[in-house]
């Protein structure tokens, strides 16, 4: 076969577009707030990470004006060469301070600080527990690394002691778990997971890119909500939700992060985070240290929109963060729910098999503090008129026999490619 056969017969994404039922890049055309403008159209944004609303806020953006303006617009190296800006250095004392940590290390993306690190510190015969649930960046870079992935059951206490339990004792170890899980919203129980790790020699890492900004005092995080900062290892969090810039850490000890710094190759080859990006970061740091009340305010607005969508009937899960999954239940309702919504004027995100487990297809609501009990109201009625037209609660499909068909054929075939792009099993070695 030549080698872009594959790209000649991948005409599924295309088709489906043609149809009209295509759920992924819809373009944007104003700023990720409460309202946005998307395709010509108002919607009520909850697809958005950015959970404390400042990816508009004008201080953010005067930092990133004022950044570029004495630095320019790239630092043209890498960290490793000449990229490393003061600035740099500076977002790497505060961000050590604020999670509770030694040192910090900034890199250009979260996914890169998850490739980076493990590749660094897993080698060969080492191994790594990680979530079922675990985010596709950590997977990622358990493939690079030349350890072993052993995975157990989603915050199942009993597994991941069973797991640990039946490896070698002297093989290096690596726990790694998603402080808030980026589709479910639930919480690692890191206050039960940590003494177990603890008493078969593995260390401990967090990935709160999700937790950080959002849970915590000031916000600092899963670690710090649960007490066990000092028992975790590492911390790695984003700069794409609540600090609403792009870029990504990880804070640990000086000598691990030493280690790091100087083995990592996602961030010695990689150009270093632009001017702005850190400048916009800093600045929204220094907001969420003092404003507490913008924390209070999102997680009220989610326990509001959480509440609503449970008095009327759909299933959130096990979720207590400002991520609510909708479970709807199998792949093709759930994109079904996913279009009469974006019809409806609400953006959300349809999540499907395998990226959740079969029956378990959601859609993916996110609030930010920026979102008013007016725009949650209005998302719920929209989501009441779904629901009932597809007769997720209380009434019955609106969806003709006909149409039906018509969609569900598109769609299998559209699931099919998503399986390949997430297909863990295949691009990660696992021993269960």
């Amino acid at each position: 076969m030549e080698l872009f056969d594959k790209v000649k017969n991948f005409t599924i994404a295309r088709e489906v577009q043609a149809a009209g039922l295509y759920p992924y890049f819809h373009t944007v055309e104003s700023g990720q707030n409460a309202i946005v403008t998307c395709e010509g159209r108002r919607m009520i944004m909850m697809g958005s990470n950015s959970y404390l609303g400042l990816a508009t806020d004008q201080r953010l953006k005067n930092a990133a004006i004022m950044a570029t303006q004495k630095y320019g617009t790239g630092c043209v190296g890498s960290r490793f060469l000449n990229g490393t800006l003061d600035i740099h250095e500076k977002l790497e004392k505060e961000l050590a301070d604020y999670v509770g940590k030694p040192a910090a290390l900034v890199f250009t993306t979260g996914m890169q600080v998850n490739l980076g690190v493990i590749s660094a510190l897993v080698g060969k015969k080492d191994y790594i527990i990680a979530d079922k649930f675990d985010h596709a960046s950590i997977l990622d870079g358990c493939r690079l690394s030349a350890g072993i992935l052993v995975r157990f059951k989603h915050n199942d206490i009993e597994d991941f002691e069973y797991v640990l339990k039946n490896l070698p004792q002297d093989a290096g170890k690596l726990v790694i778990v998603d402080g808030v899980f980026s589709m479910e919203g639930d919480v690692a129980p890191l206050d039960k997971m940590l003494p177990i790790a603890k008493k078969y020699g593995a260390r401990f890492m967090v990935d709160d890119a999700h937790g950080i900004g959002v849970l915590g005092c000031c916000g600092r995080g899963t670690c710090d909500y649960f007490g066990v900062t000092e028992e975790v290892d590492l911390i790695m969090g984003t700069f794409s939700k609540s600090f609403a810039s792009t870029g990504g850490f990880i804070a640990g000890d000086e000598d691990v992060i030493h280690y790091i710094k100087h083995n990592a190759r996602a961030l010695i080859f990689s150009a270093a985070p632009s001017p702005a990006n850190v400048a916009s970061v800093i600045r929204a740091l220094e907001i969420i240290k003092k404003d507490a009340k913008r924390i209070t305010r999102l997680l009220n607005r989610a326990k509001y929109m959480r509440d609503s969508l449970k008095s009327m009937g759909f299933n959130t899960g096990h979720t207590t963060t400002p991520i609510i999954p909708v479970v709807i239940g199998d792949d093709m309702t759930a994109f079904k729910m996913w279009k009469s919504l974006f019809e409806k004027g609400v953006f959300v995100t349809p999540v499907v098999s395998p990226a959740v487990p079969p029956g378990r297809a959601l859609i993916r609501v996110s609030i930010m503090a920026s979102h008013t009990k007016k725009h949650i109201d209005e998302a719920c009625a929209a989501f009441r008129e779904a629901g009932e037209e597809l007769g997720i609660i209380k009434g019955t499909s609106a969806v003709s026999p006909p149409k039906a068909r018509r969609m569900a054929k598109t769609w299998n075939a559209l699931n099919g490619w998503m399986k390949n792009l997430w297909n863990w099993r295949r691009l990660n070695r696992s021993v269960n």
